[in-house]
């Protein structure tokens, strides 16, 4: 059977670089993800982790992106020496 994601589009697009230049640097990115990423995103800001729901965003955003290349590449040793550190982050966040 074949296994099927959720695809999603980033855009991720510079606003202002800390010298005060106003940015000009933009990426869209199309991905996919295993997980409903929009529940996921509501799940983290429920937890209320961060005091900043934006700060929740990033957070969620982050991990995700993360922790599904690492899935993707789960022969790369790259990834040998974190793995059981996010297994058993991931672990304490899902208890929270």
């Amino acid at each position: 059977m074949e296994k099927r994601n959720n695809a999603y589009q980033l855009e991720l697009k510079e606003m202002t670089l800390k010298n005060g230049d106003e940015g000009t640097k933009s990426l869209r990115l199309n991905f996919d993800n295993h997980d409903d990423l929009f529940h996921i995103l509501e799940v983290i800001r429920s937890k209320q982790i961060f005091e900043n729901k934006e700060t929740a965003t990033e957070f969620a955003l982050g991990l995700k992106l993360f922790t599904e290349v690492m899935l993707k590449n789960k022969d790369n040793p790259l990834f040998e020496d974190l793995r059981p550190a996010i297994s058993d982050f991931m672990k304490k966040l899902k208890s929270l």
